[in-house]
């Protein structure tokens, strides 16, 4: 007989053999799984929790996709330290090579998705299956509404060019108190080059005027942006596996 009993957010899934506990996320059907304990993990995962995604340990997480369970991401955690290595004001000031400019990030998700899309071709490690509606639906709409990692900051930008199109865009949320950078992309043209560094770096400089502390993200492992965010400052922290559960 399983057993599922919650103590204040976190949750614990137990058939007696073996026991794992977890903190439910704000997006429905997804949880930080704290630890696991005892064999066959995946079977009461799949009787209680099927079709949810999980953020598990490397450890944990390989275990589980031996098992049968699907790996979504293998990703770091990175962080800058806001205060310990502040941003240089003027970065706040920093603008892109002429016709294009920086504009706040307030447009509907349908005109993001293009640019985005370009923006993880044919083989990149964050290329995203599905029609273009479903990844509007399930992804840009649900980040935009501050759905997923919470409200939409307003350091968040979109550099526009010619004909008032996006080029590129940065999404960044208030991730329960942590600046949280939920997207930055751009289209892959050479012009378009350097964008995303750009509009981090006007953010960085913004959030460390806000007061904020520090700024974090979470990158694949095998993306080459993570040379990028490196020479920006961040510096890893953590890494997690993204498995769902058959």
């Amino acid at each position: 007989m399983m057993q599922e009993n919650h103590a204040g957010d976190t949750a614990l899934l137990s058939d007696g053999t073996t026991t794992v506990s977890y903190v439910p996320n704000a997006m429905p059907r997804t949880a930080q799984v704290l630890d696991i304990d005892g064999p066959g993990a995946l079977d009461l995962l799949r009787a209680e929790l099927p079709g949810w995604k999980l953020f598990v340990a490397p450890e944990q997480g390989e275990a589980l996709v031996r098992d049968g369970a699907r790996l979504k991401r293998y990703a770091h955690a990175m962080r800058r330290d806001l205060r310990a290595d502040p941003p240089p004001p003027e970065w706040a000031e920093l603008v892109p090579a002429a016709p294009m400019r920086v504009v706040d990030c307030d447009r509907p998700a349908s005109e993001l998705l293009e640019p985005w899309r370009e923006a993880y071709p044919s083989g990149h490690p964050d290329r995203v299956s599905g029609t273009d509606q479903q990844a509007l639906v399930e992804l840009l709409q649900p980040l935009l509404a501050g759905r997923v990692l919470g409200p939409v900051l307003e350091c968040s930008a979109l550099v526009v060019g010619a004909g008032d199109r996006v080029e590129a865009g940065l999404v960044v949320n208030d991730r329960d108190g942590v600046p949280w950078v939920g997207d930055v992309f751009r289209r892959p043209a050479a012009e378009f080059a350097g964008l995303g560094g750009l509009l981090l770096r006007r953010a960085m400089a913004w959030l460390s005027a806000q007061g904020r502390h520090e700024v974090g993200l979470a990158v694949t492992v095998g993306n080459p942006a993570q040379h990028v965010y490196e020479r920006l400052g961040f510096a890893v922290t953590d890494t997690t596996m993204t498995v769902e559960v058959p």
